[in-house]
């Protein structure tokens, strides 16, 4: 009944809110982000720890079923307006001065790792058990490569925000690349399901329509969008009429790029770097940061932990594939775009953090 299970995430939302504290607050002593505080606390509350000591209690708290669907699609809407927050708070003009270096580092992220995921995906691919029945060689490849490539942007988002360096020119290049690198990941992953499925207009339409929305969103929505600046600041604030405006723009924008196969994120945070920046960008911010940072987000990275099952790496050989995959993912990604980076003249030591950086959030949700 719809009313028992709204009762019932109330109750997951107050366990979840209260673990998502208690973890994070220890992941900051230790020196690590809130958000792997957050994503360990899906881990603690999911079958991996909870599951194993009570499992009881956790299929009780987290049950499968109509409250597990609810759960899902808030995790998702504060994906969506985190990720719009990104992007709306995204200095473009930054990039414009290091377009050659956003260029060089996003395809070394793309390249390595497609390089590294087919090098590695030929022996699993042989052995048998880690790829489905009917999956050729190409597709094992690009699978692989793309699992490898993707920066987990959410994840690297998060990271940046709450080491300070959102605005700055570090963090706007890490998240130029991480976007850039996402983006194609995704464009590979729609080409191997599309061939699996022997339907190449799935392909079609996730590179055509992801191109296509950019462009209009970037040109026509941009200049429409621009009135709202203006607006604002005779209002003297961004106005509940302006505020319901962007977020149907924003629902619509995550509805469609989800649709077409790119994911819902990149809509979102596309459509926040097309919005007016100024006095429109910091009112709209100071509005809903505070509710989706603290509330709504954290939804989403304990949903990723409440999925993780662990004890299905069950297995000594598991284990050495999944650590070993771990650290082809990282240090090929963050070493290629180390180099990448040294290449275009970038201090040794920026070079150094956007390496890491880009490898970070790819890091965090491997392990998770």
């Amino acid at each position: 009944m719809p009313a028992a299970t709204a009762i019932h995430f109330f109750l997951e939302l107050a366990v979840i809110l209260a673990t998502c504290r208690v973890v994070g607050l220890i992941a900051k002593r230790i020196g690590q982000p809130q958000v792997v505080g957050e994503m360990i606390a899906g881990v603690v509350l999911g079958p991996s720890l909870l599951g194993e000591i009570a499992p009881g209690v956790q299929q009780a708290l987290f049950p499968p079923g109509p409250a597990n669907v609810v759960l899902y699609t808030v995790a998702q809407i504060g994906l969506v307006l985190y990720m719009f927050l990104i992007g709306l708070n995204f200095d473009v003009d930054l990039i414009k001065h290091r377009a050659g270096t956003a260029v060089a580092v996003s395809a070394a992220g793309i390249l390595a790792p497609l390089a590294l995921g087919a090098l590695v995906a030929v022996p699993l691919l042989s052995s048998g058990g880690y790829f489905e029945d009917g999956v050729t060689p190409v597709m094992a490849m690009l699978f692989l490569g793309a699992a490898i490539a993707i920066t987990a942007f959410p994840m690297l988002a998060r990271i940046i925000f709450e080491k300070g360096l959102s605005g700055t020119s570090l963090g706007t290049l890490a998240l130029a690349c991480g976007a850039t690198d996402d983006a194609v990941s995704w464009c590979v992953l729609a080409v191997v399901l599309a061939m699996n499925r022997d339907d190449p207009t799935m392909a079609v339409v996730a590179i055509g329509g992801g191109v296509l929305y950019t462009l209009v969103v970037m040109t026509i929505g941009r200049r429409a969008l621009r009135v709202l600046g203006p607006m604002a600041e005779r209002q003297g604030t961004v106005t509940p009429p302006m505020l319901s405006v962007v977020l149907i723009l924003l629902m619509a924008c995550a509805w469609f790029t989800d649709v077409i196969g790119i994911y819902a994120i990149f809509g979102a945070f596309i459509l926040g770097v097309a919005m007016p920046s100024g006095f429109f960008e910091r009112h709209l911010t100071s509005r809903l940061e505070p509710l989706v940072t603290t509330f709504l987000l954290p939804m989403f990275f304990v949903y990723s932990g409440l999925n993780t099952q662990i004890g299905l790496v069950n297995t000594p050989t598991l284990w050495a594939v999944t650590l070993g995959l771990v650290l082809v993912a990282i240090a090929g990604k963050g070493i290629a775009c180390t180099v990448a980076a040294r290449i275009k003249k970038v201090p040794m030591r920026e070079a150094v953090a956007l390496g890491a950086l880009t490898a970070s959030g790819l890091a965090a949700a491997l392990l998770a």
